[in-house]
């Protein structure tokens, strides 16, 4: 039974045990908790620990700890969402730490100095084949390396990167730094074979000697809606115009263009619109910003450099004869989803360039045999991200799942592990998680206002008139103090609250990076180190129960 740290007064059923003589009912013991971002990440990085590392200044330490995880740091700095921010407990106080920030510091200090990852993995003799050189890809053959196995990755475009490259302007994610973290893959000994589109994957299996396959093939083929139109050159798909931008191949969109779609890839789509001398970009969304699927800041951005969002607004028809493009305003239900009005606008536009999402080219599993594929061209895999298909394993976008790098990146981390276990012929059990700590939980004693640091930002002036980065990294004085935000919620910090506050000199100091202990001859049970503990790393629980705790970790 664990109690509750918002409750001030002494239970009732521990005022017995307070007495001189007495035993106590419950005892403290050290424990450690999960933290929120920890929990919130995608990718299962230790954020918490890296970020304890950041904060002292060891800074190669740090990037270590996230490439047991990650191996594209400086990429998700930029490129990530960071769901692991939302839920940081710092939020409810004066704002998230920017864990993403410190992240994007430490990968750059990484590729600028070029340090390596460390591995003590020897060769296993084996082969494994990796479809696809996006992030779920270069993930999977980063952990597979250090494994040991030997990894090729086989990948259609003419670079790696997949979706990174082709789908994320330059202004978000420069291409110096996707190419820094491609790099390091290949000096670790992974193979990338480049323009080598897969069409079978069970016969490149055989041919190939591969003792598994991971097929995680980005969505690139973009969902079409029946849009009536005279001129089918004037409506493009997001992706392919996106894609364009990086082979060199850009279509003429002219000075008003339209965007049909309310994602990322629409406001990425109408941003670089704007890049390329449009003095017009309209996006259309059938829902409300609400709704919209694309995250906040990606609309705030582009509304600042001068993209005009278009709510609760869907299109019927495109006469691009006198390029007019004919919207009805639509309104949301009760269950929030959009109904026509009835009523109708009219939008001068030069193009439309369709935002609607992507499907994925299975092309290449139709003939395995025991393989299950889904209408939209998603794979049906297990608990182990295998296919029905022995040997063959699938993740990123190709299996039913949000997408974002990030998961594809997780993706390809937990396929590694599940891949290894099956080469090795044995089992991948991951480990139990400890319990989450909530803000509730925490006893801030030494709350001081830290507002979150600040990343610069290009003027607007200077932005849509090239692909420049338009947010600057922190200083390393900045990242330190960043990371020194955290509040280490749910593992104890060596603070010495616990140490201060007992009044029986219970508590045991272990010395620098060892923690505490407890003298159970002493300690009496009355939750003064409880209450004190600043980051919830102390429970109280029956006295059995500590003391059984107490002797394994003795004989541990």
């Amino acid at each position: 039974m664990a109690y509750d740290k918002t409750d001030m007064t002494t239970p009732p059923d521990l005022t017995k045990s307070l007495g001189t003589g007495a035993v106590p009912e419950i005892l403290p013991v050290y424990q450690d908790f999960l933290p929120p971002c920890n929990q919130g990440c995608p990718a299962g990085e230790n954020i918490q620990a890296w970020l304890d590392l950041a904060q002292a200044g060891r800074h190669e330490e740090a990037w270590q700890v996230i490439m047991r995880d990650n191996p594209m740091p400086a990429i998700h700095g930029r490129a990530c969402y960071h769901p692991c921010e939302p839920v940081c407990n710092r939020q409810s106080v004066d704002g998230a730490v920017s864990i993403h920030a410190v992240e994007r510091f430490l990968g750059d200090r990484a590729n600028e100095l070029g340090w390596m990852p460390k591995s003590d993995a020897l060769p296993s003799g084996r082969k494994v084949l990796i479809i696809g050189a996006g992030p779920a890809g270069l993930s999977a053959a980063y952990h597979l390396r250090q494994f040991g196995h030997e990894v090729e990755i086989r990948e259609a475009g003419a670079e790696a990167g997949g979706m990174m490259r082709y789908g994320i302007p330059a202004y978000r994610l420069p291409r110096n730094i996707l190419d820094a973290e491609v790099q390091r893959l290949e000096k670790m000994g992974g193979k990338i074979t480049l323009n080598h589109k897969v069409e079978d994957a069970v016969k490149e299996k055989q041919q190939g000697g591969f003792d598994a396959v991971f097929v995680c093939v980005g969505a690139h083929i973009s969902k079409r809606t029946d849009i009536p139109a005279r001129d089918a050159s004037k409506v493009l798909d997001a992706v392919s115009f996106l894609r364009g931008m990086e082979s060199g191949e850009q279509p003429v969109i002219g000075r008003r263009v339209a965007i049909y779609g309310g994602g990322n890839t629409a406001m990425d789509a109408a941003r670089t619109a704007k890049r390329l001398g449009a003095t017009d970009a309209m996006i259309i969304y059938r829902r409300d910003r609400e709704h919209m699927p694309a995250h906040d800041f990606e609309a705030v951005e582009a509304e600042e450099e001068g993209v005009k969002i278009n709510w609760l607004s869907t299109i019927k028809e495109m006469d691009t004869d006198a390029t007019t493009i004919t919207i009805e305003r639509m309104e949301l239900d009760e269950n929030g989803r959009p109904q026509p009005t009835g009523v109708f606008d009219t939008l001068q536009a030069d193009s439309l360039i369709l935002a609607l999402g992507q499907d994925i080219d299975s092309n290449l599993l139709q003939g395995a045999s025991g393989v299950e594929l889904k209408p939209d061209g998603s794979v049906s895999v297990d608990a182990g991200f295998m296919t029905g298909h022995e040997g063959i394993f699938a993740g990123g976008d190709m299996v039913p799942d949000d997408r974002s790098i990030t998961i594809a990146v997780g993706h390809g981390k937990k396929a590694a592990r599940y891949i290894n276990a099956y080469l090795l012929q044995s089992s991948y059990v991951p480990p139990d998680k400890h319990p989450l700590v909530e803000y509730e939980k925490l006893q801030l004693w030494y709350k001081t206002d830290a507002d979150q640091s600040v990343q610069a930002t290009l003027k607007i002036e200077d932005r849509v008139g090239g692909f420049d980065e338009v947010i600057s990294g922190l200083t390393e004085e900045q990242a330190v103090f960043e990371a020194q935000r955290c509040y280490s919620c749910g593992n104890c910090f060596e603070c010495d609250g616990c140490y201060g506050a007992c009044p029986e000199s219970a508590v045991i100091k272990l010395g620098t990076g060892n923690r505490y202990k407890y003298n159970y001859d002493l300690c009496i049970g009355c939750r003064a180190c409880f209450l004190q503990c600043p980051c919830h790393a102390i429970e109280m629980v029956p006295a059995d129960d500590a003391r059984i705790l107490a002797i394994r970790e003795e004989s541990a």
